[in-house]
């Protein structure tokens, strides 16, 4: 693989990452776009190091505080945890063979459309907000383990969930970028897991490409957690309900096309 083609994807895994936009449904269709060749699971395992790089260096005061005098936190997102890492272990393999190839992206980015839309509407009405807790983390983590399906945002349907379960806005992004943390952590495990296993874990790519694709996707991870940030707390999510729904009109006119 190019060089900068391990760019592209880097950026893309960053950017796509914590944009509540799905980083597994845009990595399928970059690679299309880019007739870009398989960097193996080593790569994979490298963009995803460099997203969690960037949540950890985004929330590293949170992260100590957490460490240090919020114990009851860490219990939280070990329970928000544990349904994706369920479905994952259990169904992982069926999930990747019935989505493979990104057949049906466009339904999912939709539906991602559909859940920002309406949690948007949700924080804007008066109700009652409610701190993150046991309640809270298993409904974010019901939502996280559906967004294992491609095109479903894992970002996106966190959030929503957390606003849903009455969470206020700021928070539900923060406990959403933290669940992140041991869910990309156990994504990086699980692959290396596959890599030694199946006897894959040549590198399939240059140390270079490697080399820029984690670090563009570190540095693009920790500015799109930024941004969603700022969206979050003086903006609105709109504006990816919008790119997400032409996206969804645009999959199917570019495949038929030939384009992807």
């Amino acid at each position: 693989m190019e060089v900068w083609k391990a760019a592209v994807l880097g950026v893309v895994q960053g950017l796509t990452e914590f944009l509540p936009v799905s980083s597994s449904g845009h990595i399928i269709l970059f690679e299309k776009l880019l007739r870009a060749p398989s960097g193996g699971l080593f790569f994979g395992v490298m963009l995803h190091a460099g997203t969690l790089i960037a949540v950890l260096f985004a929330y590293f005061s949170r992260i100590k505080e957490i460490l240090l005098r919020d114990r009851k936190m860490i219990f939280y997102l070990a329970a928000a945890t544990l349904p994706a890492a369920l479905v994952g272990f259990f169904f992982g393999d069926a999930i990747d063979e019935l989505f493979f190839g990104g057949r049906y992206l466009p339904v999912f980015f939709a539906l991602t459309a559909v859940l920002l839309f309406a949690a948007e509407k949700r924080s804007k009405k008066p109700h009652l907000l409610r701190p993150v807790g046991i309640k809270t983390s298993l409904i974010a983590g019901a939502a996280q383990a559906l967004a294992v399906i491609p095109g479903l945002s894992r970002s996106g349907t966190t959030l929503s969930a957390c606003i849903f379960a009455g969470t206020e806005r700021e928070e539900a992004a923060d406990f959403s970028f933290l669940m992140s943390i041991p869910i990309i952590a156990g994504a990086i495990f699980a692959e290396l897991l596959k890599a030694f296993s199946g006897n894959a874990f040549a590198v399939q790519i240059s140390w270079l490409s490697l080399a820029v694709g984690t670090l563009t996707a570190a540095i693009c991870g920790f500015f799109s957690i930024k941004l969603v940030q700022k969206c979050v707390k003086k903006g609105s999510l709109y504006g990816f309900c919008v790119y997400l729904l032409i996206l969804a009109l645009f999959v199917p006119l570019l495949t038929k096309l030939g384009v992807l």
